[in-house]
């Protein structure tokens, strides 16, 4: 049984994506600073061998550059949550929720330094809720939910605070 009162749910494409492409952006400098952070001050080797010094070497770059994909591919699944699903930030945080779980029980899947495993699952972590926070608030910003007109002569009743899009 459909709301009569709720309508279509519209989405500001640009905006969504302004968010998302600044999202990107946010999560490649949290990979680099914290890249930077368990090297550099911290000389714990993350993805490279420590001699690779504290800016390490090309596996810098694709993480950083991997984890603004991860935020533009956030904000594509997001797009499409919203224009096809119910109750798409439940669904979206489910997502975003098992995905951060997997990137940071994933370095113990290898054989590897546990301050090593440890500093990675970190790093993960923060990209994790970072990503899943920045992209659902730029959802947020770029969602509308539009109002059916009045049907009956009586007047439509306010929308519920608890309602969301």
């Amino acid at each position: 049984m459909t709301d009569p009162t709720r309508g279509a749910v519209t989405v500001d494409s640009s905006r969504l994506w302004a968010g998302g492409a600044a999202a990107a952006l946010v999560a490649g400098l949290i990979a680099v600073v914290g890249i930077l952070l368990c090297r550099g001050v911290l000389d714990i080797p993350v993805l490279a061998p420590s001699r690779e010094g504290a800016w390490g070497d090309a596996d810098t770059v694709t993480y950083a550059v991997g984890s603004a994909l991860v935020a533009l591919a956030a904000t594509g699944l997001i797009h499409l949550l919203l224009l096809s699903t119910p109750r798409p930030y439940t669904f979206f945080g489910w997502v975003m929720f098992l995905g951060t779980l997997t990137a940071v029980i994933a370095p113990f899947a290898v054989t590897a330094d546990r301050d090593s495993q440890f500093a990675t699952a970190g790093i993960n972590l923060v990209l994790g809720v970072a990503i899943g926070s920045l992209v659902s608030g730029s959802a947020r910003s770029a969602t509308r939910l539009a109002r059916r007109p009045q049907v009956t002569g009586r007047p439509l009743p306010p929308p519920s605070p608890y309602q969301r899009p």
